[in-house]
């Protein structure tokens, strides 16, 4: 069997080496999620002045360690700093005028990254992303980050993998890997740890109701997406300790609650209309047990993020349940999940892509769960429902495709209702110190009618 230990010492070079290889103006692309480069990105911020200019650098889901990149910039102004999808890491850089947010649906990843030229303006001169060591058939992983890590590989002019010992093995699936003569350089990593998260906080009593709610709603053989955030995976670990069974995963983020579910027994993926018997997932962020879960695990399958987030693919499925958090929605029913204003605190994301395929999914339900109220900075407490969203919050679900919503205080289905049964809808959704300053909107807005009833 051919060996390809000889093309892997020709295309070894040092971290400082492949620094070097990036121009002024370029755009150099960073992979997703824990798959960002620690070792390149360390000797690239080390640039930042050294006559470099106008660099732009991409990530998806920006994790520690900070990028030296962003830390290196501050006074030197070498480097503009892009996310595809905000984390804190990411609302604490644009908040200092450092990163900006690139907008998408998420499943448009891959179509851009496999976009042939017709969008070369997204074309990176270097790509480099995290990867597992090379295996006897001359194929890096790409773990914890498939997304469209492949495209954007291919589409760079170079291509460069920093191995990393401790990324663990994501079995495909497909595009989950890159073959070493699809790259052009190899960096040998200091394997630092991988990125994990923490423990999930402890549920608040509010979002447990959601949750109650929300596993009334999901039958057996039902086939989850689960968002990110705490109530997410609060409802996999319900599910874990529930009668419900067959249960199938085809979701963008594998979670630490499915986990839960396996060692329970609730997944088998039996009733799948496709990938029966695995779950398919295109990136995770979660602990080390859930990384030594997914590591070599035939059960699971990592794919590119089109595959698992496609509308028109995610309704092939029966029973689709996605759930989803957001931040705020009006009394029009357009829902903001990304941002406070005019600040950028996540993204799209998938979020759209499962809301319009669970809706088209036999028997499924796109549900956008939420606090029905929030606690400001000074402890003030404010709607999640308001009359208009806030001044220059973003539209992430319009609200023709608004589907589920569910708060602490019950779960309405609004498809196919008027302006004034939405109104109604979510007033009684609402926590009731804010109900009669809502209804007070609604009629000025002239969303309620007289044949309305008094919600409370």
């Amino acid at each position: 069997m051919k060996t390809y230990m000889e093309e892997y010492k020709r295309k070894l070079i040092t971290a400082e080496q492949a620094a070097q290889l990036v121009e002024s103006n370029a755009i150099v692309d960073y992979g997703m999620f824990a798959t960002k480069p620690v070792d390149f990105d360390a000797a690239l911020g080390k640039r930042a002045g050294d006559g470099l200019e106008n660099v732009s650098v991409r990530g998806t889901g920006s994790i520690l360690p900070i990028p030296e990149v962003i830390k290196n910039d501050i006074e030197q102004k070498t480097f503009q700093y892009f996310s595809w999808y905000f984390t804190l890491l990411d609302r604490k850089a644009a908040d200092m005028g450092l990163a900006a947010h690139n907008p998408f649906n998420y499943h448009e990843a891959t179509m851009l990254a496999y976009s042939q030229g017709e969008y070369k303006e997204l074309e990176p001169q270097v790509w480099c992303a995290q990867v597992t060591p090379m295996d006897k058939h001359g194929c890096f992983n790409f773990g914890l980050g498939n997304s469209h890590n492949r495209g954007m590989a291919l589409m760079a002019k170079i291509a460069i993998v920093e191995v990393n010992e401790n990324m663990p093995v994501c079995l495909g699936g497909n595009d989950e890997y890159v073959h070493i003569s699809e790259i052009d350089y190899i960096i040998e990593g200091s394997n630092s740890p991988v990125f994990t998260t923490p423990p999930a906080a402890e549920p608040s009593p509010e979002e447990r109701k959601i949750a109650e709610y929300i596993l009334k709603e999901i039958p057996d053989g039902a086939c989850l997406q689960l968002g990110i955030g705490a109530l997410p995976n609060l409802i996999g670990h319900m599910i874990a300790d529930s009668d419900l069974k067959d249960m199938g995963i085809q979701s963008e983020m594998f979670c630490d609650s499915f986990v839960a579910m396996y060692e329970q027994g609730k997944i088998t993926n039996a009733k799948k209309a496709y990938d029966i018997n695995k779950s398919t997932y295109s990136f995770c962020l979660g602990t080390q047990d859930t990384y030594d879960f997914l590591d070599n695990n035939p059960r699971c399958a990592s794919t590119q993020v089109m595959y698992t987030n496609d509308p028109s693919r995610v309704a092939l499925q029966d029973k689709v349940i996605a759930v989803n958090n957001i931040l705020e929605i009006d009394l029009l029913s357009q829902v903001c999940s990304e941002t406070h204003g005019l600040r950028q605190i996540s993204g799209t994301g998938g979020q759209l892509d499962f809301v319009i395929g669970a809706f088209h999914s036999k028997g499924g339900k796109g549900i956008l769960a939420f606090s029905s109220t929030f606690k400001d900075k000074e402890g003030n407490i404010h709607s999640r429902i308001k009359p208009l969203l806030t001044p220059g919050a973003v539209v992430t679900v319009p609200r023709t495709q608004v589907h589920y919503l569910v708060t602490e205080y019950g779960i309405v289905n609004l498809k196919a209702k008027s302006i004034w049964g939405r109104a109604e809808a979510l007033i009684n959704l609402a926590h009731p110190d804010f109900r009669d300053e809502l209804l007070k909107s609604a009629q000025e807005m002239k969303l309620w009618s007289r044949t309305n009833r008094i919600p409370f």
